[in-house]
């Protein structure tokens, strides 16, 4: 700075004698309070400082919020450092790593397949002992679509007899969905058909809510205890694939495929019973139409129902229908056909490619006597309006 001050004040001071000689006594005076003036501001003013010192740590807030700070940094580095050992986990289901790993906590964890694919899913660590993995869910995207784009779990293309088994998603290798958009969207992985499992739970979880608050936010949680899947080939795949079995000249068909036209009511697949985690008898009866309360038994999960026009359901959810036939719906002494085709469609979910036309869809006639306000046969708000997370142990 003062190497500077020096050359310019030599400047100015050479330039002041130089031409004091042609100048008047005013141009003098001017310079000379020009010159002045110039070497008070270099030598008294505040240098500019062209390099801004380094940015420090903001040492100087309060301590609270210092603290809360690093607080919230080191407990996001763990839970990072914990979702990143979950990925060393060599397990084909919860339950192994539970076990294995003695982990304890609910949340997204990796498994492989006996191939070796690796994919993420939903533990449930807590529930009856723990150990249970989420292997699909059931979203309606619209009540109001009859077989269209979004019932994975029926048909998508359009209600059709030529296309008995719908998409066939019950009963195949195809996945789809997130994990964490389960109660947004339908969602399966492969656990769905690798897993050998003995039991299963189910979840009735409002639509969009997010992970962290699927347990508390469910409407009804229950589970089976009586490892009935070892019957069944270990999983609901299993359950719902048709096998063809040759005996010598008899070939015939096992198991319980999820199909219009497949059987009558009477070939329904297996009702077992349940375990509450959250809900009873009654609660589960009220979050179903009416009407509905009628034709079932609540407190047991049932598989691959048919109804009274051949339309194949694959689950409904808590409840065991209790008929098949025109004859437990009545109006006034007179048979009621729209009663009649009513069954097992309100409260039973999924199904093959071919309904009534009122029917078709992931929750087929849940909204038969207007969406959401349980009369008649339409289910409750709270049932139409949530996913259903399917899980194995």
């Amino acid at each position: 700075k003062h190497l500077w001050n020096s050359r310019v004040s030599y400047f100015y001071t050479s330039a002041y004698f130089k031409d004091k000689s042609q100048e008047g006594l005013g141009d003098m005076l001017r310079r000379t309070l020009l010159f002045w003036g110039i070497f008070l501001i270099l030598e008294h003013g505040a240098p500019i400082d062209v390099f801004p010192q380094e940015v420090t740590e903001p040492t100087d807030l309060p301590g609270g919020i210092m603290e809360e700070t690093e607080n919230l940094t080191r407990t996001n580095f763990e839970q990072l450092q914990r979702m990143s050992d979950r990925f060393k986990y060599f397990a084909r289901s919860c339950k192994e790593i539970l076990d294995n790993h003695n982990e304890r906590e609910d949340g997204i964890y990796y498994l492989t397949t006996a191939n070796g694919m690796k994919y993420q899913t939903f533990c449930d660590m807590n529930t009856a002992g723990g150990g249970w993995t989420l292997v699909a869910s059931v979203h309606e995207n619209s009540i109001y679509g009859r077989c269209t784009v979004g019932d994975r779990w029926s048909s998508q293309q359009g209600n059709n007899p030529n296309l008995p088994d719908g998409d066939g998603n019950w009963s195949n290798r195809n996945t789809f969905g997130l994990v964490e958009s389960a109660t947004s969207d339908d969602y399966k992985n492969p656990g769905y058909y690798d897993i050998a499992a003995e039991d299963v739970s189910v979840w009735h979880v409002p639509n969009n809510f997010p992970m962290e608050h699927w347990n508390l936010a469910a409407v009804l949680r229950y589970h089976t205890e009586n490892s009935f899947l070892r019957l069944y080939g270990g999983n609901l795949f299993n359950l719902f694939k048709s096998t063809c079995i040759t005996d010598k000249v008899i070939t015939f068909s096992q198991q319980f495929p999820v199909r219009y036209n497949v059987g009558s009511c009477s070939n329904r697949g297996p009702a077992i019973p349940i375990v509450y985690d959250h809900g009873n008898r009654e609660s589960t009866r009220n979050l179903y139409g009416p009407n509905s309360r009628k034709e079932f038994d609540p407190g047991f999960i049932t598989f691959r129902a048919i109804n009274y026009e051949l339309g194949a359901m694959a689950i409904c959810s808590g409840v065991k229908p209790t008929g098949c036939n025109s004859e437990h719906v009545s109006l006034n002494g007179f048979l009621s056909e729209s009663a009649a085709i009513q069954m097992m469609h309100n409260y039973c979910i999924g199904g093959g490619g071919y309904f009534h036309p009122d029917q078709c869809g992931d929750f087929p006639s849940f909204d038969w006597d207007r969406l959401g306000i349980s009369q008649g046969w339409s289910a409750s708000k709270e049932m139409t309006e949530s996913a259903v997370l399917l899980f194995y142990r």
